[in-house]
This record gives structure tokens, sequence and C-alpha cells, in this order.
């Protein structure tokens, strides 16, 4: 069959550098002994190199018409040519809950949603590495106190290490994106216990962060009602700090201070 035409609803944007394909495939190398599944592959050009890598591969892409082409030209692959929508995959099963590499030029519009879900199954995806929106790399991977310091930097940071690799010009791609790309890789750092209550450690990162340019003491007037805080917690040093400036050890810290606070006021959570 012909070429496929890149669909805007699906965010398709086709790498025709084939060198940079090759050194995206490249970074997976950090996990050299565990199968690779590779996020929209479109027409295979990341797909090409990864399959030089001589171990487990398989590719998932939502797109029909993408996987009509890629089982046509990438026919050895053909048992490995998954046609479903990566967000509702239960990736324990993938490789029957073996570990594995986590790659792709992933769609833009729903790359957050791919790392979250990353998140979800950090037990069995030691590494994640692929391109995206450079705005977006520059987000995960940024240090506490800049501004692209934010929820999604916290979360992915709390367990894994982010590598921002290289930037990517937008004249590579079929059809060129309005922005720049970044290559980045995140490892899974020694964490196994967060040191705190998980779902409230999430919703405390949420709650300051859409409130980013206030102080502590302001935004985390959202998780209590007003006769229920603390004054020597809400007065503490920390609360005149804007969430941007606080380490994720420091989350966990407030993460587990919060914790204390509705256990003593007894508000459920």
């Amino acid at each position: 069959m012909n070429k496929v035409k890149p669909k805007k609803n699906l965010g398709q944007h086709f790498l025709t550098d084939l060198n940079i394909a090759q050194r995206i495939a490249d970074t997976v190398d950090a996990c050299p002994t565990i199968p690779i599944l590779e996020v929209g592959p479109g027409m295979g050009v990341l797909t090409q190199y990864l399959m030089q890598k001589s171990r487990e591969l398989k590719v998932v892409e939502i797109d029909s018409e993408s996987v009509t082409y890629l089982n046509e030209h990438f026919s050895v692959m053909k048992e490995n040519i998954i046609g479903e929508d990566f967000l509702r995959m239960d990736l324990s099963k993938v490789f029957d809950g073996r570990q594995f590499v986590l790659t792709g030029n992933y769609p833009y519009d729903i790359s957050s949603q791919i790392f979250f879900k990353m998140l979800d199954y950090k037990d069995v995806i030691p590494c994640c590495t692929g391109m995206i929106q450079r705005e977006m790399a520059q987000r995960i991977a940024s240090e506490p106190g800049r501004k692209a310091y934010g929820i999604i930097s916290v979360l992915i940071q709390a367990w894994y290490n982010v590598e921002y690799l290289f930037t990517v010009d937008e004249n590579v791609f079929n059809p060129p994106p309005k922005v720049k790309s970044a290559v980045i890789r995140m490892t899974r750092n020694q964490v196994t216990d967060l040191g705190c209550n998980e779902k409230l450690f999430k919703r405390l990162v949420k709650t300051v962060f859409n409130q980013r340019r206030k102080m502590l003491r302001v935004s985390f007037r959202q998780m209590f009602h007003k006769d229920q805080i603390n004054k020597e917690f809400i007065s503490q040093e920390i609360m005149t700090k804007r969430p941007e400036q606080l380490s994720v050890d420091q989350f966990v810290d407030l993460t587990n201070q919060v914790e204390k606070e509705y256990q003593k006021a007894g508000i459920p959570y």
C-alpha cells in the first residue's frame, strides 16, 4: 500500500530523518536485556532500528491504516503488531508480567497521559525513552526553582531519574509541527516506597501547583476547612514558599504532615 497520510486528529507527525530515528532507538540501550514496547510506530521509521536490537519487540498503534501498512512492510513482526489504544491497555499483560522498555515518537497531545500511565505501571517499566514536545520534556526534566517545574516534574521525578538528551527541529517531520521536539530518557530510581500516602501525595502536589503563584499557606487552605487548620502547621517557614521551590522530598514530608493533621482532625482522605 501507499504511504500513510498523517492524521491531524491523532496528532501524527511522522519523523523523516533516519539519523534521528537511529539516535532515538539507541536510547533503549540503557536497559539492554529487556523487551521493548513502541507506542505509535506510524510507518515504522523508528521500528526498523529497534528491530536491530535483537530482542523482543512489540508495537502498539491506534491508527488502523498504519497497522495495515506495518503488517505489509514489517511482516516478520505480524504477531507483535498490536492494533489498540495504548491508554486503554493492561500493560502488565503485554510481556506476561515481565519488565520492558517503553519508547516511541509520542503523539504530543496525549504525551502527559502516556507518562501518567507509565507511573501506574512503574514496576514493569524500569526505563522509558522517546520523543515529545520540547516544552513537555523541559517540564519533566526541570529542577525545583525553575518556571517549567510543575506537577508532572514532581510526580515523575519521585520515581524516575530524568535525562533531557537532545533537541529536534521542526523540519524533520511530515507535517512539520509548530514547536520543537526533544528526546528524553527516564530510568527508575532506587525508590520502592515513597515514604508517604501516594494518593494524598498526588492530591497535594496537584492542589498546590493549581495555585502555583501563591504561597503554600494560601493553597493549603484548599485541603482543609477553615476551622480545621492547625495554626502551628500553617505557620511553618516552608509555608511562605511557592510550590516550584520545593523538592520531591519536601513534598513527601508535607504529605506526611498533612496526613497527621487529617488524622488529628478526623478528616477522611
